[in-house]
């Protein structure tokens, strides 16, 4: 895109988008603000855009301090911000301002886009469509693997057709018959099948308990996806795509989870709240099995044709298989996030991680490709 007019400055612009209108509203806020404070404004002009829960979009103040957990506060989005919009045009400027501001010309011209949205209306593949409408260059995947990787339902489909283990899981929605959910047997988690950080997740062992745990994960999304218990080790991997086109994507050291406070999984409040979790960074695993892990991360990544980045998450059984549990494709950046961890594990430091992601969303574009 051009420079924006009476601008000297040839800085990369980089438009982060946080916030949103899904329950992991206040996670994208942190990321994003790690994001922010990480950000070299000798490299890039910034430009913070806040998705409000309404859905509002807003210029937000580049104060990463603003956007960072305060004990149990969850930070957000203040919707009394000046109003933005991003058009769905190329020829158009891109970003507009919708109300009295006294420098529209700062958002005629965003070279690329760091949407650090998790959830619904964001990591799903909807901003990744308006991004393209506009042809504005973005982080992450595109439309097809958000969408297919925050749906576990065609997640797993996907990686079953591509040959890759999954768990034993049953699809429902309201008014659906629970036939299949009962073969799996117990104990089973039951998750909205199009969410993420853990949110509306239950660990059911007793049939009884089946029912508010479905209407809880209803309260989240229509469509609950209902998973067999595995036993096993937790594991995840990070991807990145490759550095130079035509090489293979990258992937981390694997971590393992422990979940140590009292919760019964990994859920919402043992990763972000509580003081319940321990990691081993990098995992305590032999080289064939780190190299496996590994492997299947990437043809994890493969399978659903992300781009940019993921996180894939594995169960390690005792028998030495590997289970892939689910991928996501705009992991959390919050300081307790594992991709990031994982990478500087793996010898690429927050910073690092940061650029080679908004260069590699430079370089490949928009539109098919």
């Amino acid at each position: 895109m051009t420079q924006a007019p009476g601008l000297a400055s040839r800085r990369t612009r980089v438009a982060v988008i946080f916030g949103g209108r899904s329950t992991e509203h206040a996670i994208s806020c942190v990321s994003a603000g790690s994001i922010l404070a990480c950000l070299d404004r000798d490299r890039y002009d910034v430009v913070a855009i806040g998705i409000a829960p309404d859905g509002r979009w807003v210029l937000a103040p580049d104060d990463p301090s603003r956007l960072a957990l305060a004990g149990r506060t969850l930070p957000s989005v203040d919707a009394t911000g000046t109003a933005v919009a991003l058009l769905g045009d190329p020829t158009s400027a891109g970003l507009m301002v919708l109300g009295p501001t006294t420098g529209p010309a700062q958002l005629a011209a965003v070279d690329v886009v760091f949407p650090v949205l998790h959830g619904p209306f964001g990591e799903d593949g909807t901003i990744q469509g308006l991004l393209e409408l506009a042809g504005v260059p973005y982080v992450g995947s595109g439309v097809l693997a958000s969408a297919a990787a925050m749906d576990k339902e065609y997640m797993k489909a996907l990686f079953a057709a591509r040959g890759l283990a999954v768990g034993s899981y049953a699809v429902v929605r309201r008014e659906q018959s629970l036939a299949a959910v009962y073969a799996l047997g117990l104990p089973v988690f039951v998750k909205p099948a199009r969410a993420g950080s853990s949110l509306g997740i239950t660990r059911v062992t007793e049939r009884e308990a089946l029912a508010p745990a479905l209407t809880q994960a209803w309260r989240h999304d229509p469509k609950a996806i209902v998973e067999a218990a595995v036993t096993g080790r937790e594991l995840e991997c990070g991807v990145l795509a490759a550095a130079e086109p035509g090489d293979a994507c990258d992937a981390s050291v694997p971590v393992e989870i422990h979940v140590t406070g009292g919760q019964a999984f990994y859920d919402f409040e043992a990763k972000y709240l509580d003081d319940a979790t321990e990691f081993d960074v990098p995992a305590r695993l032999d080289p064939a099995t780190t190299a496996e892990v590994q492997r299947l991360a990437r043809a994890a990544f493969d399978a659903l044709g992300c781009e940019g980045l993921a996180r894939v998450d594995f169960f390690l059984r005792p028998d030495g298989s590997l289970l892939i549990n689910e991928i996501n494709t705009m992991p959390g950046f919050t300081p307790a996030s594992m991709f990031p961890r994982m990478w500087a594990a793996s010898g690429v430091d927050y910073r690092t991680l940061v650029d080679r992601l908004i260069s590699g969303a430079l370089r490949r574009g928009t539109g098919l490709r």
